[in-house]
């Protein structure tokens, strides 16, 4: 099909089971419609809604849609501005809702009834990576492999991060470096 061929006779075909032809016109229109909603309501996702909407529509309504010069663009472009000003206005309703709403009382963090120890600090300071290493390894118990595994890194790497963040670790605790020295430094915390 060339694109001499009109919307209509597109959506005869697709009508027919042809699924190309709702692809043809989706693939001719989509993004006409896209800048259309984009002025109509607030948000680009908003926007792509619009555009999901105004298909849905249109393949809802497949046998009463509206062709003008055998282009469905026209009919596009109504319902879109349809759907847009129906988004718009349920956008509204909510804020509305949200501001007779009573702001709830604050909640305390559960974290705050904790005090970072020496050794939750000295971790808090080391790379991302050393941290993530020292978490899975020492205070979870996993093998070097499995926390390979779940960092989606080499045992290597894990093994000369455990190897750095425990040499830091034992410097800024003034301990001896081993697991179990460490351990019982992250021993006691929430994990």
């Amino acid at each position: 099909m060339t694109d001499s061929v009109t919307d209509a006779e597109h959506w005869r075909v697709a009508l027919l089971g042809d699924r190309e032809g709702f692809g043809v016109i989706f693939d001719r229109h989509q993004h006409r419609v896209f800048r259309h909603s984009i002025a109509l309501v607030p948000t680009m996702d908003d926007a792509r809604d619009v555009v999901a909407v105004a298909f849905l529509e249109a393949w809802r309504r497949r046998a009463s849609v509206r062709f003008v010069d055998g282009s469905l663009l026209p009919w596009l472009l109504v319902t879109a501005t349809h759907a847009a000003q129906n988004i718009s206005r349920s956008a509204r309703r909510y804020r509305a809702l949200l501001e007779r709403v009573p702001p709830s009382a604050a909640v305390p963090d559960p974290a705050d009834a904790f005090e970072d120890t020496p050794a939750m600090a000295a971790l808090g300071s080391l790379p991302r990576g050393q941290q993530y290493v020292v978490t899975l390894c020492i205070i979870e118990g996993l093998t070097l492999a499995e926390a390979a595994d779940v960092l989606r890194i080499p045992v290597g790497t894990v093994k000369s991060r455990l190897h750095a963040a425990k040499r830091t670790l034992a410097s800024r605790l003034g301990q001896p470096r081993t697991s179990a020295t460490l351990n019982e430094a992250f021993e006691g915390n929430p994990r």
